[in-house]
């Protein structure tokens, strides 16, 4: 059994980020904490330690460590290897764009439009 597994070599293997490099990043960028401080990606992993990890868009993820692992697995066997204890994740309703408004339809596969069509589409624009 391994008893000595660096962080960010963890949180790779345990499948939070997908490469280790990203990993270490971000815990260099203070986004992974360990009970609100901020940690070394050299730093040993144990058994009880709870992370913190800060995603973009303000998503947030609570995991304690439950066994260590060094290798990346299948995702059914890195999830026996950390506790998630992440509040639910609430779905941000994504607003239209405020820069374009399309205000013609036009048939899947139609293909690009024509010169005609782009001269039609000015017109109803001005109108």
């Amino acid at each position: 059994m391994l008893e000595v597994v660096r962080l960010d070599c963890y949180l790779w293997a345990i499948r939070m980020y997908k490469s280790r490099s990203l990993a270490s990043s971000s815990i260099k960028n203070n986004k992974v904490k360990l009970n609100g401080e901020a940690v070394k990606a050299s730093r040993n992993v144990k058994i009880g330690d709870e992370y913190t990890i800060s995603y973009s868009g303000g998503v947030k993820k609570i995991i304690e460590v439950t066994a260590l692992i060094e290798n990346r697995q299948s995702f059914e066997i890195a999830q026996k290897h950390y506790l998630d204890k992440s509040p639910p994740i609430d779905k941000i309703e994504k607003l239209e764009s405020l820069f374009f408004i399309p205000n013609i339809k036009r048939d899947r596969g139609a293909g690009r439009p024509t010169k005609k069509d782009k001269r039609d589409i000015d017109e109803m624009n001005l109108d």
